[in-house]
């Protein structure tokens, strides 16, 4: 048995979900306690209990202390089988976080996978937006030979959600290692603009042209699309992800999502500075996509590099999560500025 104090590290619900998901894969029984412990709420949360549920639905597992608000849990994985399966929030609990959990089993599944997500948050504060996972997460995982797609039926916002989307993904046999060692130079700047039921305000123009307003006057532009959505009546909202890729291949995303009293111009100029310090640092990942490949980098066989502009505590964790389960070996270290991080041996 694995067991992993939920404390250590940045003591969130990272832990958790990481551990679950490499759980499931090595097919190795974890227990782990302090779920969440330094957070306001410890424990489980619905989105965290959902995501467990459904990892155990994927793998067969026999779970013990999945309750609300639970702080130890015991997860005993089987083999994972492949097929449709259904997962429900219930709360504007984020849908990419679950999406995070699961995606790393369905990989090692014997069959596809295809999850339906409902009740559930799209674009939510403290994760990545749908958008960021659709147009940067995923298509850097197809250059390690994994087959996955997010198709978006419902877009959902904090306080209601109500989202809904689906997640298919082929099993993949083997990983291929990543290695973004180079930014090169800038190729494209592109991105989304979303909101629903707010056309009449022209939310996802405005929001766009205030994001190329600021990244012209830094001598870039971007090739927005406008997305006036209306699946979601029961609640409004908004969002906006920005991309750049370089002739190296080097991939940085930034979002930012609408909220009352924020107003439509300051989304996109958030959304336009985090991506601008993502470029001028010259990085090859950014700082949210540097801890998210780590899992599917350790499974790769063979070395993998990229370089990100901070070492947060997300990457800590998930490299710890990383070589306590797979017995791989992480290196990072400072080069020119840049965290340069390195899956060894």
């Amino acid at each position: 048995m694995i067991e992993i104090d939920g404390s250590q590290k940045s003591g969130s619900g990272t832990i958790l979900r990481l551990s679950v998901a490499l759980a499931s894969i090595v097919g190795e029984q974890l227990h782990i306690f302090n779920i969440r412990h330094n957070r306001p709420q410890p424990g489980l949360r619905p989105q965290h209990l959902e995501a467990v549920l459904t990892a155990a639905r994927l793998c067969d597992a026999e779970v013990k202390g999945a309750v609300l608000n639970s702080r130890e849990l015991w997860f005993k994985p089987k083999r994972v089988k492949g097929g449709r399966f259904e997962a429900e929030i219930g709360t504007a609990g984020s849908i990419p976080m679950l999406i995070m959990t699961v995606l790393p089993i369905c990989i090692f599944a014997e069959n596809t996978v295809q999850l339906h997500i409902s009740k559930g948050g799209t674009d939510v504060s403290h994760s990545p937006t749908i958008n960021y996972m659709r147009n940067v997460f995923i298509p850097v995982l197809r250059r390690m030979g994994i087959n996955a797609a997010i198709t978006v039926h419902k877009y959902g916002y904090y306080p209601k959600g109500m989202g809904e989307a689906t997640l298919v993904v082929e099993p993949c046999k083997e990983l291929k290692p990543l290695r973004m060692e180079e930014f090169g130079k800038l190729k494209s700047v592109k991105g989304v603009s979303v909101c629903t039921f707010l056309a009449d305000r022209r939310v996802a123009e405005r929001q766009a042209e205030a994001a190329n307003n600021y990244l012209r006057g830094k001598g870039l532009t971007a090739d927005i699309q406008i997305v006036n959505d209306r699946s979601n009546p029961l609640q409004k909202g908004s969002s906006l992800v920005l991309w750049a890729e370089t002739d190296k291949g080097a991939v940085l995303g930034a979002d930012a999502i609408g909220e009352l009293g924020k107003t439509s111009e300051a989304v996109g100029v958030e959304a336009a500075e985090k991506l601008y310090r993502e470029i001028s640092s010259k990085a090859t990942v950014d700082v949210h996509l540097a801890d998210m490949l780590v899992p599917y980098v350790a499974l790769a066989k063979g070395y993998s590099i990229y370089y990100a502009r901070e070492l947060s505590d997300h990457l800590e964790t998930n490299i710890w999560l990383a070589e306590i389960f797979l017995g791989v070996k992480f290196k990072v270290e400072k080069v020119n500025g840049l965290f340069k991080v390195e899956r060894v041996g």
